[in-house]
């Protein structure tokens, strides 16, 4: 492949000369400009290897050429030679400060200037190689880290809904939870990375319920004191379950599954945390779960007209629920009808590699606070 090599000189028989002797080994294309400002312009769309640059032009020196040449990301490690005349040392300081590589005479005649010239373009090519040898690496490396996270992902929503088929015959319940949860964080302005985490560890928010026994889980009617304190040990087994975790991911899911049975007044469970107490992460799962359990059918209710379950959140607003959750949601109502209305549509295995997460631990009213 022939390195491209950018020639700036606003003299014609200078920018011929300096042409033919460059590509004189048939290794380097010139582009070629008399116009340093046309060249500047041009610069911006162009894969260039190596840079001549001459130092007296009209409109804009060399140096300042240079210099803002060497503002374009795509220039700060490409080799740029000044072709000059002046043998001035505070002119050639001026161009190295500006980013200058080398300096050429402006007739490159003799053996000394040939050989540097060779040089440059030699070192120009090995730039070259280095970049896209680490574009390369960046892209495998790209490839390699999205494998990844597809891999955790699937890990994350099949462990989910192992948990999640002991209740819910179908499972879109933890793809819906997960959906709202990552709608709710974004309306909430927090960062990407963290709605996405907040996506994928929602669906394990009630990983402790393997520890419930069927005849609590499924019960028909309406718990016992002593059923429901044993429901309520989901929350801390599922936190003992995902602690100690050195992934951040995890971690995340720890929290939501410990506290996501917190209530915005403080009359929740576990730790009756109160307010901002709670995790961020809980208190969004707490209002996609109870939403999603409401409106959904399960073997123990009827499902509830999403208009109901909505009022259930104004209601609990600033009680159950942190009032900036329950106004998102709201607010994105046509959202929710459309995420609702999937299903009766899809499965889990209609979804692509994770999306939203997965899934919810709030039941309706007999159960819906357990």
């Amino acid at each position: 492949m022939l390195i491209q090599a950018l020639v700036v000189d606003d003299s014609r028989s200078a920018l011929e000369y300096l042409t033919r002797t460059i590509e004189a080994d048939g290794q380097v294309h010139v582009i070629a400009f008399t116009d340093p400002l046309q060249a500047l312009a041009s610069a911006r769309n162009l894969d260039i290897d190596i840079v001549f640059v001459d130092y007296e032009m009209p409109h804009m020196d060399g140096i300042s050429l240079i210099r803002r040449l060497r503002s374009l990301p795509k220039f700060s490690d490409v080799p740029i030679v000044m072709i000059t005349s002046i043998e001035s040392d505070e002119v050639r300081l001026h161009a190295l400060d500006a980013g200058a590589t080398d300096f050429l005479p402006k007739h490159p005649k003799n053996l000394e200037t040939q050989v540097r010239l060779r040089n440059m373009i030699r070192l120009g090519s090995a730039v070259r190689k280095l970049n896209d040898r680490a574009a390369l690496l960046a892209s495998e490396v790209a490839r390699a880290t999205h494998a990844l996270q597809e891999r955790e992902e699937e890990i994350i929503l099949r462990l989910a809904l192992s948990v999640e088929y002991r209740d819910n015959d179908t499972g879109d319940h933890t793809l819906r939870v997960a959906k709202y949860s990552r709608m709710i964080a974004e309306g909430l302005g927090l960062p990407e990375r963290l709605c996405r985490e907040i996506y994928l560890a929602a669906p394990l928010h009630d990983v402790g319920k393997v520890a419930t026994p069927d005849q609590i889980l499924l019960k028909p009617g309406k718990l016992t004191p002593d059923e429901i304190a044993v429901m309520q040990t989901h929350t801390t087994i599922g936190a003992s379950i995902l602690a100690g975790s050195r992934c951040e991911l995890i971690r995340l899911a720890a929290d939501i599954a410990v506290a996501h049975h917190e209530r915005w007044d403080g009359t929740g469970y576990p730790n009756k945390l109160k307010g901002d107490e709670i995790p961020i992460a809980a208190r969004i799962v707490a209002v996609a779960d109870v939403f999603d359990a409401l409106s959904t059918a399960r073997p123990y209710k009827e499902a509830m007209p999403l208009p109901v379950a909505r009022q259930h959140l104004e209601n609990g607003r600033g009680l159950h629920f942190d009032p900036a959750c329950v106004d998102v949601f709201l607010a994105r109502w046509d959202d929710v009808v459309a995420i609702a209305a999937d299903r009766l549509r899809l499965r889990p295995t209609d979804e692509a590699p994770l999306q939203p997460a997965l899934n919810s631990d709030v039941t309706e009213p007999t159960k819906s606070d357990v």
